[in-house]
């Protein structure tokens, strides 16, 4: 009888899984199966947090998992089993339930046979700076908030950093093999008065922890709740918006979901054309708007692969206002006969010169928003959402800002907000935007903001 093989690590050294283990532990499955084809996934990571709240530190800790799924197909017959132990005797079961599920499943009418080898371009998002942190470091940044809350004494910090070594691999029986390892810094911190009636927000998120400046993170959360206190209420309507990135990213992000191809297609979504087809080539927001997803931009360092292993490289969406593109599913490319491209895996928004200052002092009247939060979509035919502004929301008059203002409920597109721009920042990477993923959008300014409602929220 064979002795269980299980990946032993010693204290200290969850770190992600290297390209070698993961083709080692992914050749095993292949060589294990009597399926028609199959693939495995096979990810690892090693994450770990500081929380503070209350102005104390709340807790530390760390995680390390692996989670291996393996894909059973006959025909067009498959199924997947998930397994995070790695031991002879848990692939032999993964493998022979995930055939015993796929022979049980029905057709999948729109199979497609897995991939053969494929090219992928190197991304190096993995930093030992991020990698190497001890929880003391950690501390140290989170007492950035700490120390001047404390001193402060009207005001209650909260916040999260967390941080994470992964991989991720992708190999078949058909010869393919991918493999992506990356880092990630991640710091959000949100500051109340004691009153009750401020609030500010902040974050920074980089792959390289060297990157991100604590402190100034901290003191823009801090001056944000100081400056948010005693709220007034102001009218709700259409007014002249400048919203930081993070508000940016919060709606700008959504549109990425509706660049599918198949649903536009099909008339299902904001890119399609009357009487059948697609806007490809048509202008749908202001010339200076250029979208794009590019896996080896220094801002993103994304992963160059999907899920399926395909490959992933730069593809500008909007260019200089016109809709150039449209991803496509190897499914519906084949159908249609058109190349396929894969899911963008990241976005970018490419910006101006534009400073948050410059924006200000060009503003007659008008509001100036740090983020959004609970975007809930309206009508998916023109990515309509409704959500609500939140942590410091205030009002410029004669190219100052002049006073906090209560929070607003808004009904607004990424589309009719890029089509009324006037003014654009320079891009930034985003730290936390509620769909998720690497984001990086610039501040902009925009006229005609719809906000509908006021809100008691601070």
């Amino acid at each position: 009888m064979s002795r269980p093989r299980r990946l032993i690590r010693e204290p200290g050294t969850e770190g992600p899984l290297t390209r070698e283990q993961s083709q080692e532990i992914i050749g095993r499955v292949v060589k294990l199966s009597k399926a028609d084809s199959v693939q495995a996934q096979l990810a690892s990571n090693h994450s770990a947090n500081t929380r503070f709240a209350a102005n104390q530190m709340s807790t530390s800790g760390s995680i390390f998992d692996v989670t291996l799924a393996v894909q059973s197909s006959f025909g067009k017959k498959h199924a997947v089993v998930v397994t995070n132990d790695l031991s002879d005797e848990s692939l032999r079961q993964v493998v022979t339930q995930s055939e015993a599920l796929a022979k049980l499943a029905p057709d999948d009418p729109e199979a497609m046979p897995l991939l053969g080898p494929q090219q992928y371009a190197p991304v190096s998002a993995y930093f030992e700076s991020t990698a190497s942190l001890s929880a003391s470091d950690m501390a140290r940044a989170a007492m950035t908030a700490l120390e001047p809350a404390r001193a402060a004494k009207d005001l209650q910090v909260a916040g999260f950093i967390v941080t994470s070594a992964g991989s991720n691999a992708i190999g078949n029986d058909k010869g393919l093999f991918a493999y992506h390892r990356a880092t990630s810094a991640n710091y959000t911190l949100t500051v109340r008065t004691a009153d009750g009636s401020g609030s500010g927000w902040a974050g920074a998120d980089h792959p390289d922890w060297s990157r991100i400046d604590f402190e100034a993170v901290s003191k823009r959360a801090l001056d944000k709740a100081r400056a948010s206190r005693g709220p007034v209420a102001i009218e709700p309507g259409r007014y002249t918006v400048i919203l930081e990135p993070q508000a940016v990213g919060d709606l700008v992000q959504l549109a990425g979901g509706y660049l599918d191809a198949r649903s536009a297609d099909e008339g299902r979504s904001p890119f399609a054309k009357q009487g059948g087809g697609n806007k490809i080539g048509e202008k749908i927001v202001d010339g200076r708007v250029t979208i794009l997803s590019d896996p080896s931009d220094a801002q993103l360092l994304s992963q160059p692969f999907d899920g399926e292993g395909f490959p992933l490289g730069e593809q500008a969406w909007v260019e200089r206002g016109v809709l150039k593109k449209l991803y496509y599913s190897r499914f519906w490319a084949q159908k249609q006969g058109r190349a396929a491209t894969g899911a963008p895996q990241s976005i970018k928004m490419q910006g101006g010169s534009s400073s948050l200052d410059d924006m200000i002092a060009a503003t007659e009247r008008g509001v100036l928003v740090t983020r959004l939060w609970y975007l809930r979509e309206v009508d998916p035919r023109t990515i309509l959402y409704t959500g609500l502004t939140r942590d410091g929301t205030f009002l410029v008059e004669n190219g100052k800002v002049t006073r906090a203002i209560r929070n607003f409920r808004f009904n607004e597109s990424p589309l009719f907000m890029l089509n009324n721009l006037e003014m654009l920042g320079r891009p930034e990477r985003l730290a936390g935007t509620e769909a998720g993923g690497d984001i990086v959008m610039p501040a902009i300014k925009v006229r005609d903001f719809n906000f509908t409602s006021l809100s008691e929220a601070v």
